[in-house]
């Protein structure tokens, strides 16, 4: 038998699968018994897991999107900082934006991923209540994001694709980061992800939460964990805006699609990376395969393509969001926000630019037919 993961903490639908494991924990304790030393039952034991296995498929195969968004919240998920030391080596960590100062809620630095050099960023909320209020639960300042647009552009000069791992409920809404320029702050990164000439990845990892997120996931290829959620606003905060009652949640969760299917085929996201049966948390080693094998896939598509064609491959991207049956002909090859042209716009473009020519050459023409008639 293969020894099993269970899991401390427990999400309200969880209910029969904490009963199952702490069934198998008892089974498989030798001293459980009230008289004493007892012979462990395997047969019992691969039973049990064999029903806990069943049952965890049947619970996580029929998730609500309000389900989801607790898997991605879930405190025991693997955060950035773990895939940051088990996916790279020799990574050198960098601090501060050069303005004000340091903000631990985003690692970021220079590393090897298969013997290549890269730039990992990660949104860090932290694993204990104290790495927590440490790391501000994630959620960035305006000096978190200027930090990472100085070494985005560190990347850019040297040729060295960007990995992001995003998990944030948002960015810091606190007055100190207002007083700073947070949303400066955010429309400075996602410009310069924009503009950048090298691949740039973003997995999110559980929440990515609105601009926080997208300051950072402006990238060629934006890829999602099976539970994660990408949003622009929390199913709690929509709820409250629309129908003034944080309860209904779940209406809100199912009404912004914001789980990785539905973004998917919305075309918001490239990718999805599957989780085990149960969430990321369950089998750590197995989610850091798949993660592994996502990026060299897509920084192996990437290896040969010029920083022209990384360039426009990103913009039109983000260009064919939401254009898919409008008025572009081929949303593959869009290059700018402009309307394909024809005869009328034409002769509209030309009116706009000589309208007092028109209006002079009107005026004589009335004033001629006046003294003829």
């Amino acid at each position: 038998m293969t020894d099993k993961i269970f899991m401390k903490n427990y999400l309200n639908f969880e209910t029969e699968i904490k009963d199952l494991e702490n069934e198998i924990e008892n089974l498989k304790n030798p001293y459980n018994n009230k008289e004493g030393l007892s012979q462990v039952d395997t047969q019992k034991i691969t039973k049990t897991e064999e029903e806990l296995n069943l049952k965890l498929k049947e619970i996580y195969s029929n998730l609500d999107p309000w389900q989801t968004t607790m898997v991605a919240r879930h405190e025991d998920r693997p955060k950035s900082k773990f895939f940051i030391e088990n996916l790279f080596t020799d990574f050198i960590s960098l601090s501060g934006d050069r303005y004000y100062g340091e903000d631990k809620s985003v690692i970021a630095g220079f590393a090897k991923f298969e013997q290549k050099s890269v730039l990992v960023i990660g949104q860090e909320k932290g694993e204990d209540l104290e790495s927590r209020i440490n790391r501000n639960f994630g959620m960035m300042r305006p000096e978190g994001y200027r930090k990472t647009i100085r070494l985005m552009k560190l990347a850019e000069k040297f040729g060295i694709p960007i990995i992001s791992f995003i998990d944030t409920p948002g960015a810091y809404p606190g007055v100190g980061a207002e007083e700073r320029g947070q949303a400066e702050a955010i429309a400075k990164s996602i410009e310069c992800c924009m503009s950048l000439t090298v691949p740039t990845f973003a997995i999110i990892i559980g929440e990515g939460g609105s601009g926080g997120a997208i300051a950072l996931a402006s990238s060629n290829k934006v890829i999602m964990f099976e539970n994660s959620i990408y949003s622009v606003i929390s199913p709690e905060g929509c709820a409250t805006i629309l129908w003034r009652d944080p309860k209904k949640m779940l209406d809100a969760a199912k009404a912004m699609k914001l789980s990785a299917k539905d973004l998917l085929e919305l075309n918001i996201i490239d990718e999805i990376i599957s989780e085990p049966t149960g969430g990321a948390h369950r089998d750590k080693n197995k989610i850091l395969d798949n993660v592994k094998n996502t990026l060299t896939k897509n920084l192996q598509a990437f290896e040969n393509v010029s920083r022209e064609e990384i360039l426009n491959q990103r913009k039109n991207k983000f260009l064919k969001i939401g254009r898919d049956k409008g008025f572009i002909n081929n949303p593959e090859e869009i290059s700018d926000l402009s309307q394909p042209s024809n005869k009328f716009n034409l002769y509209l473009k030309l009116y706009k630019k000589n309208k007092i020519k028109v209006f002079t050459g009107l005026a004589i023409l009335i004033i001629v037919l006046y003294f003829i008639l």
